[in-house]
């Protein structure tokens, strides 16, 4: 993909964090790895999303050192490009403070894996990593080995928030779409009673039918 086609993706996908929710005012970024020349698109710092452009967009090389752009980058870059140094598989990073999935990194919880959507997308629950300052690379190194047991996109960090991942940067922003979703759910039932488990077998199968069969497939 030529950079300036990751740009308009980039901006474009940023759009759809504050309609789902997902941040308030500055919080939160997105970044998506040119799989080909290796550069990082990724969001300026403190910008508000209204005000988000292609042109814009900030891009660094897998070190984090500025390749292009007039504005400094995301106070995450240095964690997004430890993630991707360490994860050649993933080309997408979402990070969000969104409202319910938040209340539990609070609380240093994982999400439970108590609906089917979640067995779907996550084939298990959603694992809260430990705490960590902003700024530079401890965040990436907690997701990375949060992620490294799990077949989640998705993780929580200790009173911070969510960190979602994806082969693309679209699947990273679905991740954290249904992050959220999820989480809210989960706490509405805690609010009621205990959810009910599913059995890992069962977390399992639907799983790999989400994963291999669900969609368009083609020929």
């Amino acid at each position: 993909m030529q950079l300036q086609a990751l740009r308009e993706e980039v901006c474009a996908l940023h759009a759809e964090l504050p309609r789902n929710h997902l941040v308030a005012w500055t919080s939160g970024n997105l970044s998506a790895r040119d799989p080909h020349s290796g550069l990082i698109v990724i969001k300026p710092s403190g910008v508000k999303f209204e005000d988000l452009t292609p042109q814009n967009m900030v891009i660094v090389d897998v070190d984090g050192k500025r390749v292009e752009g007039d504005l400094s980058p995301s106070s995450d870059t240095a964690s997004h490009c430890y993630i991707y140094r360490q994860r050649p598989d993933i080309n997408g990073i979402v990070h969000t403070h969104s409202r319910y999935a938040t209340a539990f990194a609070i609380l240093g919880r994982e999400i439970p894996c108590v609906t089917t959507a979640m067995a779907d997308e996550f084939g298990g629950p959603i694992p809260c990593g430990g705490f960590c300052i902003i700024g530079n690379e401890e965040i990436g190194q907690m997701v990375v080995a949060t992620l490294a047991n799990s077949r989640s996109p998705s993780c929580l960090l200790q009173n911070h928030g969510v960190f979602a991942v994806g082969a693309t940067v679209e699947k990273a922003v679905q991740a954290a779409v249904m992050t959220e979703d999820n989480a809210a759910i989960v706490w509405t039932a805690l609010q009621i009673g205990i959810p009910i488990p599913i059995a890992q077998d069962d977390i399992n199968r639907l799983h790999d039918r989400y994963q291999n069969v669900y969609g368009q497939r083609g020929e």
